[in-house]
C-alpha cells in the first residue's frame, strides 16, 4: 500500500446532500458495477439512477455506454448519458507543444496581469515537470509562476468554458489577472473545471499559473476548451423503478412509456471455471414488455465509446465494422498501439481492441458515429457514415424488438476486450489466460460466448442464489449484500496468466493507493474470496512473490512488498520494504492453502524460503522495531501490538505446515516458540480493559485483526480472554460508520472491520460491528466503487476505491468453512 494522499475534505453539505438524494429510489451501492472483469476492462455507474451520470472508468474517466430506446417513435434514455466531448480553444501538451515563460524566483504582485512585462523570464517548453521522460521544461525547486499569452478571435461561438489542467502539486491560476482555480493537492491526469468565459475577451489574453512543491513530484500541463453542446432535446428519461446488484450481475427495471425494460449486466467471474472467468466478454441482456395491452415497436440502441481503448482522450482511434463466427462485429483501438509500454495507477489500457457484438440473426444494425452524434443519428432514424479513425467515437448497435407485446421478448449483446498481451513478467510479455498459446482468437471468445450464453445464465443464477443464501445464513442480510458488492469489485482488480514455467499468476493491481502490482499486503486482506472458492488463485497470487526471492532477484531475509508497478512485474518498486508483515503474510497463506487442500504440498515446494522468511520473525516479530505495516497511511510505528500477532500467528502457521509435512521436531520447536510469546504478548499489551495499539503506550487501542487467524486456521494460540476483552472494548468505539482503526484517528478499514467481526465471540457482536460497515456502502457520500479506507464518523473516503481488499469480506464464510476442514 502507499502513503496517503492528502484530499481535501468535503463539506457536511454535501453527505446531507448524498443521503437526501437516496431518498428516490432504494440506495443499493455507491458505485453500480455493470462491466467488471480486470484493472482495464471496466465500466461503472455512480448515480443511483442509471440515466443520471456517464457512465465511468473506475479511475473516473469516462468510458460512456448510452442506452436509448424508441417505442413508437418516442425515445427514452435509459442509461448513461451523452459523452462529454471537449473542443480546444488553447491546446495543452497532449495535442500541441506550446511555448510558456516562466520563472523560480518569486515575482512582484503584479505578475498576473497581461500589462506585466516578463520579458526577463525564461522560455520553455511545456509540459514542465521534474519526471525527464515526459517534462520537456524541467523544474527542480519548490516555486515556479508561469505565464502563458493566446489569442481568442471568436468568444460568441464558446458554448461552455473550462480550465484543462494537469498539475502536481498546490496550484493557483488566473486568467487576465484574475483567480479564477487554486487547489491544494495535486492529480495524475487532465482534469476539467468550469471557469466563467466572461473572464476571457477578443484578442489576447494571459494565463498565469503558480505551483509550489511540497512533497514527491513535480509537474504542469493546461489548456483552455469548450464543452460541446448535447444534442438530446428530443429525448426523454426513462423511469428506473429498481435496482439489484448480485454476485455476478447488475440488474436495472426501467418504464419507457408504454413498454417495461429489464436490463441485465453479467460478468460471469466464476472464480472455479477459469474458462469462464479469463473469457473477456460480458453480457448487457435486454428483456422488453407492453405494459398495457397493446403491442408497440421497439428498437434499443448502445452507443458504446471508443474511450473504452484510450489512456488519453487525445488519442486516435481506428475502427471497423465487420462479420465473424456468426456475429456482427464493431471494433475500436489505438492506432499507436503501445503495448504494454507504460504503467501507472491512474490509468487505462490504450493497447489492444475493445468489442461489441451481436448475433447475426438478430437483425441489428451496427454503425460508427463520432460520440456527439450517437444519439442524434438514432433519434433521426438514419445511419451517418462511418468513420474509420478519429478521436471521441462511438460503436452504435440498433437492436430491433419488432412489435411487443404482454410477454417478454428478450436480445442480448456482448462486449470484450482483447488486451493481446496484459503483462510483463521479469521482462517477458504475456498473454492473458484465455489465449496462453497465442492460437485463439477474440472473435472466437465471442461467438462461444454467444453459444453458451443460456448455460452461462444459468450457472451464475445459481451461483448468485448459493452465495446469498450461504452470506445470509453465516452474517445475515447486510452481510449478504456486502459480500455481493465485494465480490465482482475483488475479481475485476486480477488479471490471470501463466508464467514462462507454467505456473498460475493471479496479479491484483494496487488500484487507486499507488497502482503497484502483486502487492503481498493487498494479497492478504483479498485472500479469503479466493481461498473459499479456487485456493489455486492464492497460489496464484505468492508465485510470484516466491519467484522473485527463490532467483536471488530479491535478496532479503524477509519477503519483498510486490513485483512493481502494473502491468510491469519486473521487481519491487515500492519505495521500502515491509520486513515483518510481508513475511508473516506469506507463510500464514501459505498455510491456509495447505489448510484448504488439506495437504502442505505448496508449501513444499517453497519449504527453503518459507524457513528463511519465520527464522526472520522468530528473532524480530514479536516486539517489532520502528517500520511500516499493511496500514502505512498511518506511518511508521514501533512495538506495534497488531503486527506482533501477525508474526506469533505465521510462525504458528510454519509449525502447522511442518506437522502436515511429517516434520514433527520442526513442528514441535516452532510451535514452542509460538506459544511462548503469546504470554509475552499479554503482558506487553496489557490495557486493562483492552490491548494497546504499541507495547508503550497504555493509553492506545487498536484493532486486532491479525488475531482472525488464529481463529480460522485452529492454531488455539491466544486464549479466549483475549478475543472477548477486546471485542467488549470495540463495542465502545463503534462510530456512525464502523469502528476506527484505531486511536489515533477517527479513519477506519472496512475489510479489517469485517476480520474483527469475525472473531467476535457472539453473534450479535458480528453483527454490530458490520452493520455501520453496510451503512456507510448506503450512505457514503464518496460516488466511487466501493472504497475501503474513510472516515467513520463522515463517511468520507480518506483515499482507496475499487480495491481487491474487499475480497476479505468474505471472511466470515471462510471460518464458517474452516470448522469442518
Amino acid at each position: 500500500m502507499t502513503k496517503l494522499n492528502i484530499i481535501q475534505a468535503l463539506a457536511v453539505i454535501t453527505g446531507l446532500f448524498a443521503t437526501t438524494s437516496t431518498c428516490a429510489q432504494e440506495r443499493q451501492a455507491p458505485a453500480y458495477p455493470l462491466i467488471t472483469h480486470n484493472t482495464y476492462f471496466s465500466i461503472w455507474s455512480t448515480t443511483d439512477q442509471l440515466n443520471a451520470s456517464t457512465t465511468q472508468h473506475w479511475t473516473g474517466a469516462e468510458n460512456s455506454l448510452l442506452g436509448l430506446v424508441n417505442v413508437d417513435g418516442r425515445i427514452y434514455r435509459f442509461m448513461g448519458k451523452s459523452e462529454t466531448n471537449y473542443k480546444t480553444i488553447v491546446t495543452a501538451s497532449d495535442e500541441t507543444g506550446y511555448t510558456v515563460r516562466y520563472s523560480e524566483t518569486q515575482p512582484p504582485a503584479d505578475w498576473t496581469s497581461a500589462n506585466f512585462n516578463d520579458v526577463n523570464w525564461r522560455s520553455g517548453q511545456a509540459p514542465i515537470g521534474d519526471n525527464e521522460k515526459i517534462a520537456k521544461t524541467t523544474w527542480r525547486s519548490n516555486h515556479i509562476w508561469v505565464r502563458r499569452s493566446f489569442t481568442i478571435t471568436n468568444l460568441a461561438a464558446i458554448n461552455e468554458l473550462f480550465l484543462k489542467l494537469n498539475h502536481d502539486d498546490n496550484v493557483e491560476v488566473f486568467l487576465n489577472g484574475k483567480k479564477i482555480y487554486d487547489k491544494v493537492g495535486w492529480t495524475n491526469s487532465f482534469q476539467y473545471h468550469p471557469i466563467d468565459k466572461a473572464d476571457l475577451k477578443a484578442g489576447q489574453n494571459i494565463m498565469a499559473i503558480h505551483l509550489e512543491n511540497t512533497a514527491g513530484g513535480r509537474f504542469l500541463d493546461f489548456g483552455l476548451v469548450d464543452k460541446v453542446k448535447e444534442n438530446t432535446d428530443n429525448i426523454a428519461l426513462a423511469e428506473q423503478k429498481h435496482v439489484e446488484i448480485t454476485p455476478t450481475q447488475t440488474t436495472y427495471d426501467f418504464a419507457c412509456g408504454n413498454i417495461d425494460l429489464k436490463l441485465t449486466f453479467t460478468s460471469p467471474l466464476l472464480l472455479n471455471d477459469l474458462k469462464l472467468l479469463t473469457r473477456p466478454v460480458s453480457y448487457i441482456t435486454y428483456g422488453i414488455k407492453a405494459n398495457d395491452e397493446k403491442k408497440h415497436n421497439v428498437k434499443v440502441f448502445l452507443g458504446a465509446s471508443s474511450s473504452m481503448a484510450v489512456y488519453q482522450p487525445s488519442q486516435l482511434v481506428s475502427t471497423r465494422k465487420y462479420n465473424a463466427g456468426g456475429l456482427s462485429i464493431l471494433k475500436t483501438g489505438t492506432v499507436e498501439q503501445p503495448i504494454l509500454q507504460k504503467g501507472a495507477d491512474d490509468m487505462r489500457i490504450d493497447w489492444g481492441y475493445f468489442y461489441v457484438a451481436v448475433p447475426q440473426t438478430l437483425g441489428a444494425l451496427q454503425f460508427i458515429t463520432k460520440s456527439s452524434d450517437a444519439a442524434k443519428a438514432f433519434s433521426n432514424g438514419a445511419v451517418v457514415s462511418t468513420s474509420s479513425s478519429g478521436k471521441h467515437l462511438s460503436l452504435n448497435t440498433v437492436l430491433p424488438f419488432g412489435a411487443v407485446g404482454k410477454d417478454l421478448v428478450e436480445r442480448q449483446m456482448m462486449l470484450g476486450y482483447d488486451e493481446l498481451y496484459s503483462i510483463q513478467y521479469f521482462n517477458t510479455n504475456l498473454r492473458p489466460w484465455w489465449n496462453n498459446d497465442g492460437k485463439q482468437t477474440i472473435e472466437g471468445q465471442l461467438a462461444d460466448a454467444a453459444k453458451e450464453y443460456k448455460t452461462v445464465m444459468e450457472k451464475c443464477a445459481a451461483f448468485n442464489k448459493e452465495l446469498n443464501t450461504e452470506a445470509t445464513n453465516v452474517g445475515g442480510n447486510k452481510y449478504a449484500h456486502l459480500c455481493a458488492l465485494a465480490y465482482r469489485q475483488s475479481i475485476a482488480a486480477h488479471t490471470l496468466v501463466k508464467s514462462p514455467k507454467g505456473e498460475m499468476l493471479w496479479l491484483s493491481k494496487e488500484n487507486n493507493s499507488g497502482g503497484f502490482i502483486n502487492t503481498v499486503d493487498v494479497t492478504y486482506p483479498s485472500a479469503p474470496l479466493y481461498l473459499l472458492y479456487n485456493p489455486e488463485l492464492v497460489q496464484g497470487m505468492l508465485n510470484g512473490i516466491f519467484q522473485f526471492s527463490e532467483t536471488g532477484k530479491y535478496n532479503h531475509p524477509w519477503a519483498a512488498h510486490d513485483l512493481g508497478t502494473y502491468p510491469a512485474a519486473n521487481g519491487q518498486t515500492y519505495g521500502e520494504p515491509m520486513p515483518v508483515e510481508e513475511s508473516g503474510n506469506m507463510i500464514i497463506l501459505t498455510a491456509a492453502i495447505a489448510k484448504m487442500q488439506r495437504n502442505a504440498n505448496y508449501a513444499k515446494l517453497h519449504w527453503k524460503t518459507l524457513t528463511t522468511w519465520v527464522d526472520y520473525l522468530t528473532k524480530e516479530g514479536l516486539d517489532p522495531k520502528t517500520q511500516l505495516c499493511t496500514d502505512d497511511f498511518a506511518g511508521h510505528l514501533a512495538r506495534n501490538a497488531n503486527l506482533s500477532v501477525k508474526a506469533i500467528v505465521a510462525i504458528a502457521c510454519y509449525a502447522q505446515m511442518a506437522e502436515q509435512l511429517g516434520e514433527t521436531a520442526t513442528a514441535k520447536k516452532y510451535r514452542e516458540i509460538a506459544e511462548s510469546m503469546v504470554p509475552k504478548w499479554m503482558e506487553m499489551a496489557d490495557a486493562g480493559d483492552h490491548y494497546s495499539l504499541t507495547f508503550d503506550n497504555k493509553d492506545t487501542w487498536s484493532q486486532k485483526y491479525n488475531l482472525i487467524w488464529d481463529k480460522v486456521l485452529n492454531l488455539r494460540l491466544f486464549p479466549q480472554k483475549v478475543y472477548d476483552t477486546e471485542t467488549q472494548y470495540y463495542l465502545t468505539k463503534q462510530q456512525k460508520f464502523g469502528l476506527p482503526l484505531d486511536s489515533r484517528k477517527t479513519y477506519t478499514k472496512n475489510d479489517w472491520i469485517l476480520w474483527t467481526a469475525t472473531f467476535a465471540p457472539q453473534q450479535d457482536q458480528f453483527e454490530k460491528l458490520i452493520t455501520p460497515v453496510y451503512r456507510h456502502s448506503l450512505e457514503t457520500a464518496s460516488r466511487v466503487p466501493l472504497n475501503d479506507f474513510y472516515d467513520a464518523i463522515t463517511g468520507i473516503r480518506e483515499n482507496f476505491k475499487a480495491r481487491s481488499v474487499v475480497g476479505g469480506f468474505f471472511m466470515k464464510i471462510l471460518a464458517d468453512n474452516m470448522k469442518v476442514k
